[in-house]
């Protein structure tokens, strides 16, 4: 893959596939114009080069715009060689899958929008790196909940499935409210008909017989006064042609179709897909980025680097030699434990009590300087903000200094 050399580039050029493999890159013109312009915009600040303050300004754009999917586009494209290398490194467990390396790739970045929203920088640091974990978990999803669905028919995934995801379905699928209501009572007394006791391993199951969908609809006319509009009485057939839909619906939103923005407009000869993203951005030229936000960020992160460089100057000399060992010269616990003389348990709890004792530092000072209330799901993506720095510090021997998760 070749890497791409400059900011244009980087927001502008998506990755082609031919057969498995990457042929190369290509260019966006929406987009392509679009970062143009505002190079030009930027044309005496000296941000205007610099990867870190477009991402950062894409991320807030996103977050912002009624209708942000200039925003969503530039930082697809930036995010192109992250996901590309998250599904490159789970090729193994993709033989077992029909879909190829793009449909993995496709699956992947269509998550960018929620990795935007769901991302704070301030917290999770590098962009890029909350992504990758991202991309790699959207993935492994994807092929564990393929795999049950294409063991399961449709009665055997309504057994399977919680409400939250049937109702996650539905919502997918665009019904109303009412309907939605309806449905999730439907299924609910289905489930407690047709077979009052899940087992995990429910596959095939045969479809209802005739009473047993009498029974549910006579179930659900008497339930259905709980809902906020009930109407009127439901017959077999309803609530049969109900949960047919559900199950429908629930398998198309585990295992939906993989489809390329480069793929042909329906109904048109010329034209792809993603000719139809909107550019909204008659605003968007003229609102920049303050520039003390950007010099809050680029402190911060300086911050970081040295709270953790003066905690790491705090532990004691072993605890150093063991850092140094495991991730400046790479050596495994057991390759450690032999050139230390020590057992290879000593080595790991050690190791992982020197950990804990960064992590909390960067905890402390989080809370401390950011304000941000800590939560199990903070103090993992601060885990992993730590163990990037480790890995970026350490492997910059000449001993200057280092930028906190600067990709």
């Amino acid at each position: 893959m070749r890497p791409r050399e400059n900011i244009t580039e980087i927001f502008s050029t998506f990755l082609q596939f031919e057969a498995d493999r990457v042929s190369g890159w290509a260019t966006d013109a929406k987009l392509n114009r679009n970062i143009k312009a505002c190079l030009d915009n930027f044309a005496n600040s000296c941000d205007r080069t610099n990867e870190d303050f477009w991402a950062a300004y894409w991320h807030k754009k996103a977050q912002k715009f009624e209708q942000p999917e200039i925003a969503f586009g530039h930082m697809s494209a930036y995010l192109q060689e992250s996901c590309y290398w998250s599904v490159y490194k789970l090729i193994p467990r993709l033989q077992e899958s029909k879909n190829k390396m793009p449909d993995f790739f496709q699956v992947a970045i269509a998550s960018v929008p929620k990795i935007l929203k769901s991302c704070n920088p301030d917290v999770n640091g590098s962009i890029k790196a909350y992504a990758s974990t991202t991309f790699s978990n959207v993935v492994k999803d994807y092929l564990r909940r393929n795999r049950e669905v294409g063991f399961c028919n449709n009665w055997g995934l309504l057994l399977k499935v919680s409400r939250k995801l049937l109702k996650e379905a539905l919502e997918s699928a665009g019904l109303d409210t009412i309907t939605i209501e309806r449905y999730l009572l439907a299924w609910t007394c289905f489930e407690s008909i047709h077979l009052p006791r899940k087992s995990p391993n429910l596959r095939q199951v045969s479809a209802p017989e005739t009473a047993t969908w009498q029974a549910v609809a006579v179930y659900y006319n008497q339930m259905r006064y709980q809902l906020g509009s009930p109407g009127g009485e439901c017959t077999k057939e309803t609530v049969e042609r109900w949960l047919t839909e559900c199950g429908n619906q629930v398998r198309k939103y585990l295992y939906p179709s993989v489809k390329s923005l480069n793929s042909p407009k329906p109904g048109y000869e010329e034209g792809e897909l993603q000719d139809e993203l909107v550019d909204n951005n008659s605003s968007l030229l003229t609102e920049l980025i303050q520039q003390e936000e950007q010099a809050i960020r680029l402190d911060q992160k300086n911050q970081i680097n040295n709270v953790l460089k003066a905690a790491i100057e705090k532990l004691d000399t072993s605890a150093q030699k063991l850092l140094q060992l495991y991730y400046q010269q790479g050596l495994t616990q057991q390759q450690i434990a032999k050139e230390l003389a020590i057992q290879q348990y000593t080595v790991s709890r050690k190791l992982s009590k020197v950990r804990e004792s960064l992590l909390l530092t960067l905890t402390r000072w989080s809370q401390e300087t950011l304000h941000i209330s800590v939560t199990s799901d903070v103090v993992k993506y601060i885990s992993t903000v730590l163990e990037e720095w480790l890995q970026t510090h350490y492997s910059n021997t000449d001993g200057t200094d280092v930028t906190v998760m600067n990709n």
